[in-house]
């Protein structure tokens, strides 16, 4: 038998096969195919909810932000707080911050229950966590005592984050405010010490121990 012609069997005998694993098979290949084209269906259509979802997101914190007077306080802020919960990453924060900037929640139980919410709950990458852990100290620091404001900023301080240095000079600020100047020196001085530390900070770490905490 020539190779031409061992070649044309062979050819026919995989088609053969072929027809009869379709025919075997068919059963399961439109299942499969009906689900993949469902799987995509239901991929483009939450797609589309969730980009639907964020547009909406947007125009109501646009609304409330353009349109917010000392006259509709209540209102925006019932509006902002919705926005919150609705756990978006960018929008969530923002309505929190546009909140604390315009004293528009009074309540600082309530801003704090928000601050963790976005924290914990929002799905954040880490060094947006510590962004908002960063924030919520600063949001206390004229108000909290000592254990509560060291509560809060513990996760900064222990970590090799580079919100570490702002944590530490937050600490050696309110201290110093409240005139234990031994506490504070200790913080100035760790900011100091990292070799790690933002320079700027560092730098403004070092003035206040040179003019003020020299003794």
């Amino acid at each position: 038998m020539e190779e031409q012609d061992f070649n044309l069997i062979n050819n026919a005998t995989k088609i053969e096969k072929f027809k009869n694993f379709i025919f075997n098979n068919l059963k399961k290949l439109i299942a499969v195919t009906i689900l993949i084209l469902i799987l995509m269906f239901s991929y483009f259509l939450l797609l589309d909810m969730k980009q639907k979802k964020i547009k909406r997101i947007s125009e109501n914190y646009n609304n409330l932000t353009l349109n917010f007077t000392e006259s509709n306080i209540k209102q925006t802020n019932e509006g902002l707080t919705k926005i919150i919960y609705k756990k978006d990453k960018a929008y969530s924060p923002l309505a929190l911050y546009f909140m604390i900037d315009n004293n528009i929640e009074k309540d600082a139980a309530t801003i704090n229950k928000h601050f963790d919410f976005i924290i914990n709950e929002l799905g954040l990458d880490e060094n947006l966590i510590n962004l908002n852990i960063y924030k919520k100290a600063l949001f206390n620091g004229d108000t909290a005592d000592e254990n509560f404001l060291l509560q809060i900023l513990d996760p900064l301080i222990k970590n090799d984050t580079i919100w570490r240095s702002h944590a530490l000079y937050l600490l050696g600020e309110y201290f110093y405010a409240k005139n234990d100047k031994i506490k504070a020196k200790e913080f100035y001085q760790n900011i100091i010490t990292d070799t790690k530390s933002n320079k700027e900070i560092k730098l403004e770490a070092q003035k206040r121990l040179q003019r003020d905490l020299s003794d």
